[in-house]
């Protein structure tokens, strides 16, 4: 009987040491600080979606969404939340290297020239005698020269002054400047901190809306585990997608990832982050055709000739090169439906 019974405890310690030994562990850096927005990762890993998949996930915050790209090229992570204009410059540059685009969660660009109201800039052609503001290097004043020649501006009739982030919202404010190169969805919630509303008093130009129809963030993983995991890809995708679908609907089960996360963010504000990820990034008619975390090929091919005519590349990545849609679930499994609540 002791035998039987040291038998049967051995055959169970080796059925879990092999159910551990499938789990494999994923390096995965977030795009920035911990955000409403980054909710599908948190409630995927909390529900035991990655687990299920044989995914450890280990989440890190970020440092820039254009960061993410450096980090996993660097070896550190092997996957991300983070901006696939970035891929294509780095496809350029360095091709091979780059990380790949698998589900590409944002649909429309945040890049943005957000003035007050008072300014009186309701169309590109009203930003001639301005004063803008914007922080080197980001996407929004890279790719400013480009807005400017597709809608017919002067390029000297119009001031930028670099600055750092964290000075566009309070200089604008103040009046220092008329307008400032951002990010929406991080602008908007910066003023709202500033006790400004965002709605109210000031105007948001889109460089979606103005010629520079760039596709934007999204989870993206190494060359390194596309070649050489495939299937987890495939399961990391797939269990991201599955927790997108279930806050779109939910957004009170997001928030309570995030918390579980990160108990010192703003919960009210990061819910409204969340909420706004949805309406002003995510969901847009093309995703309602094609499911989300998809591109149009097309599309693609005239966004990275953005990237490449704003950030002077010598040379042009193809979409394959940047994004995949191997490792997608069918279209059906990713009919998302957005609503408030």
């Amino acid at each position: 009987m002791l035998k039987r019974l040291l038998a049967t405890t051995i055959a169970g310690l080796a059925l879990t040491a092999s159910a551990f030994a499938q789990e494999t562990t994923v390096k995965f850096t977030l795009g920035w600080k911990t955000q409403g927005s980054d909710a599908a990762f948190f409630v995927a890993r909390d529900k035991g979606y990655y687990k299920a998949e044989g995914i450890n996930l280990v989440i890190d915050q970020g440092e820039g969404s254009g960061a993410t790209v450096t980090r996993i090229m660097g070896g550190a992570y092997d996957a991300g939340f983070g901006d696939v204009n970035a891929i294509i410059q780095n496809a350029s540059l360095k091709p091979g290297e780059n990380p790949v685009m698998v589900y590409q969660m944002w649909n429309r660009p945040p890049f943005a020239i957000v003035t007050k109201k008072s300014a009186n800039v309701t169309k590109p052609k009203d930003l001639e005698g301005k004063k803008l503001g914007g922080a080197q290097g980001t996407p929004t004043t890279r790719l400013l020269p480009v807005f400017v020649q597709k809608n017919g501006l002067d390029t000297a009739k119009i001031a930028v002054t670099n600055m750092a982030p964290n000075l566009q919202e309070p200089l604008l404010i103040k009046g220092d400047i008329d307008g400032a190169l951002v990010f929406n969805i991080t602008s908007y919630f910066n003023l709202v901190l500033n006790r400004q509303d965002p709605d109210k008093d000031f105007n948001w130009m889109t460089f979606g809306d103005y010629g520079l129809d760039l596709y934007s963030n999204g989870l993206m993983v190494s060359q390194k585990l596309l070649k050489e995991n495939p299937k987890l890809v495939a399961g990391l995708v797939r269990a991201t997608n599955k927790a997108m679908l279930e806050i779109a609907k939910d957004q009170n089960l997001g928030m309570k990832g995030v918390m579980a996360f990160d108990n010192l963010v703003d919960e009210k504000v990061e819910k409204r982050r969340m909420q706004y990820s949805f309406s002003e990034l995510i969901v847009s008619p093309e995703m309602k055709e094609i499911g989300v975390g998809d591109i149009k090929d097309d599309r693609m091919a005239r966004a990275i000739g953005i990237v490449v005519e704003g950030y002077q590349l010598t040379r042009t990545p193809t979409p394959a090169e940047v994004f995949s849609r191997a490792f997608l679930p069918p279209k059906a499994e990713r009919e998302l439906v957005y609503t408030a609540n």
